[in-house]
């Protein structure tokens, strides 16, 4: 008798005092409880998406960051809101205790990375350099680039985003799926256009599909801002005189290829993207285009110019007639020579 009433004694005691004990084990720093408190001064951790807590704490043990698993996880029992860890980059402080550490990842902020996506790029390049900088790999972000069902969210009839990744420096949480990144890039080029469109008055001349298209083949013809409104001048002008385009880049991408010197039979290539062998435009845009090269198109020179050709230095000469253009050519071939 007496055995037992002392055994449901230790039991009442326990219950009542063991969860007070584990809470001062866990906040302070008691013996043998504390375990974060060895941790170098730098130690870097990764928490990748979908994590659970008991992976990134057996990561945390791993690492040598804590002596044990089990104090964090009885300290995350106790205090169930710190559970939520986000994605991120770590360099975890020293000294701190289990509740410390949790609070400390659960609380901190976002880890960012500032990109940067240079104009005239295609998808697959943009795509490389977000799978190198961000959570992610480049076949998932072009998988979501061609997802229909995000197309279709975002209002564009196409088979992908090519040409609707706004270039510019950004700063992307890590983290970062392909979809949030995409969402991101239409988003800037859409307001963009919305601003660039009210100010020139655009949108009564294009569709957005067809403007992005056109500024492609202007950002692929030429590096220099100051001569893509004469470039997107001499296309219009084709267009107006219902003229074949002629656009190398467009030929360019029909083929694969990069940029370089075609070859004569490379203009023969039975495609939608040679604008040699069809007229108007091709059925979408060929690289993403900056904001020049868009402006361009919103605002060209006002030229009755019909032909260009490289100068073979960096620029372009530019004619309104074929002779003008066939000695323009003369002299490119002089320069190369």
């Amino acid at each position: 008798m007496r055995d037992s009433l002392t055994s449901r004694l230790l039991i009442f005691a326990s219950s009542i005092f063991l969860p007070s004990l584990l809470f001062l084990a866990a906040y302070f720093h008691l013996p043998g409880w504390n375990t974060p408190g060895a941790i170098p001064p730098e130690n870097r951790m990764v928490v990748h998406r979908g994590a659970s807590l008991g992976s990134i704490i057996s990561s945390l043990f791993q690492k040598g960051a804590i002596r044990e698993e089990r104090p964090l996880l009885i300290t995350a029992g106790i205090f169930p809101e710190l559970r939520n860890i986000k994605p991120g980059r770590y360099t975890v402080p020293p000294g701190l205790s289990n509740y410390a550490l949790l609070s400390y990842l659960h609380n901190h902020p976002q880890d960012e990375e500032r990109i940067l996506i240079p104009e005239g790029l295609g998808q697959e390049k943009i795509a490389a350099i977000i799978g190198s900088r961000l959570d992610t790999d480049s076949l998932s972000f072009i998988t979501s680039a061609t997802d229909r069902n995000l197309l279709l969210e975002l209002g564009i009839a196409a088979d992908s985003f090519e040409g609707y990744f706004f270039p510019g420096t950004y700063n992307f949480p890590w983290a970062s799926t392909p979809e949030e990144v995409i969402r991101f890039l239409v988003g800037k080029l859409r307001a963009f256009l919305a601003d660039s469109l009210e100010v020139t008055g655009g949108e009564k001349k294009f569709e957005e599909r067809a403007l992005l298209t056109l500024a492609s083949i202007v950002e692929a013809e030429t590096p220099l801002d100051e001569e893509k409104p004469l470039i997107a001048g001499v296309y219009l002008n084709r267009l107006k005189k219902n003229m074949k385009l002629q656009a190398d880049p467009t030929v360019q991408y029909a083929l694969g290829k990069k940029r370089g010197r075609l070859l004569y039979r490379d203009l023969t290539v039975d495609s939608p993207y040679n604008t040699y062998k069809y007229k108007g435009l091709p059925p979408g845009p060929i690289c993403n285009p900056g904001a020049s090269s868009i402006m361009a198109v919103l605002k060209p020179a006002d030229t009755d110019y019909l032909y260009f050709v490289a100068t073979g230095t960096g620029g372009h000469y530019f004619a309104k007639t074929a002779a003008g253009h066939a000695k323009n050519v003369k002299k490119y071939r002089a320069t190369r020579r």
